[in-house]
């Protein structure tokens, strides 16, 4: 499905129902908005790990503007200011009240911020393994320097210059690197999840190439503004988004819970998937929204 919303066409998809049959009335789930990462990925990933959820919540899935299967656009507009007024602008269309927001790595950027500029769009705030500034970058860039293979710090090179030049290349760097994402790292599981998604290399190269505008956001000023209960998960070994950059944000968001998961990196749906379910599920359940 598409929504044409601010001179795009947004794809989005959605899982389970809003409204739940419960004995002789009907009884309104929550809707969660699953927000990818990269930039340059898609939703697809998502799927098959929150669909045990939807008997208790709907997903929207969607892809951001120039990503997945979303409409290529004016490559000056793929940021993060754009992504996050596609995304309300996503809510307002579905015609939806505030949303449980659940943003992982560049999408746990997304959602901070959509947070902070919209806290009444926003009824639960759940952030994994993400950063709120571009210091997760030459952190990332001296764990490689230190513990990545030779090859590792090829491809790594070739992220940081933003010299993505096709979508092999792009799929040969999460090839190299996936066992830095994922300590559960499966060649044949991996390849089955690559298959189903799609990648994009121009927003990722104007994310994390000279001058992209990763290198240089920072919404630590704006987390105050944050209304809505905040759930903060990391993973201990995450190479990209070290958990110091999960701790940051907890001492910024009043209120905020976090939890590291020991046995993790930065692929939590894959190193730890039923505590990852279980922690967003309890949290969701079991923590009032604002008032």
């Amino acid at each position: 499905m598409f929504a044409a919303i601010r001179d795009t066409k947004i794809y989005f998809d959605v899982d389970g129902v809003g409204l739940a049959p419960e004995g002789n009335a009907m009884v309104e789930h929550p809707t969660a908005f699953a927000i990818h990462g990269g930039p340059g990925g898609d939703h697809s990933a998502f799927k098959s790990t929150f669909e045990p959820l939807t008997d208790r919540m709907q997903f929207v899935y969607f892809d951001h503007r120039g990503q997945g299967r979303s409409a290529v656009g004016d490559p000056d507009r793929y940021t993060l200011d754009e992504n996050v007024e596609d995304m309300e602008a996503l809510r307002r269309h579905l015609g939806l009240g505030p949303i449980v927001s659940i943003g992982t790595s560049y999408g746990g950027m997304v959602a901070q911020a959509h947070a902070a500029r919209y806290p009444d769009a926003v009824s639960h705030l759940i952030l994994c393994v993400t950063a709120s500034h571009g210091g997760f970058i030459p952190a990332a860039q001296k764990f490689i320097a230190s513990h990545g293979t030779a090859e590792q710090k090829a491809v790594c090179d070739t992220l940081w210059a933003g010299g993505f030049t096709d979508v092999p290349m792009l799929q040969h760097y999460y090839e190299v690197m996936a066992p830095l994402y994922a300590l559960s790292y499966d060649p044949a599981k991996a390849a089955l999840t690559r298959g189903r998604g799609t990648n994009a290399p121009e927003p990722l190269n104007r994310a994390f190439g000279p001058g992209g505008f990763l290198r240089s956001f920072d919404l630590r000023p704006e987390l105050s503004h944050i209304k809505a209960p905040t759930l903060i998960l990391a993973g201990r070994h995450d190479w990209i988004c070290t958990p110091q950059f999960s701790e940051e944000i907890h001492a910024l968001i009043p209120g905020s819970r976090l939890r590291i998961f020991e046995n993790a990196s930065h692929s939590l749906r894959s190193d730890v998937t039923q505590e990852l379910l279980a922690e967003i599920a309890g949290f969701v359940a079991d923590t009032p929204g604002p008032v």
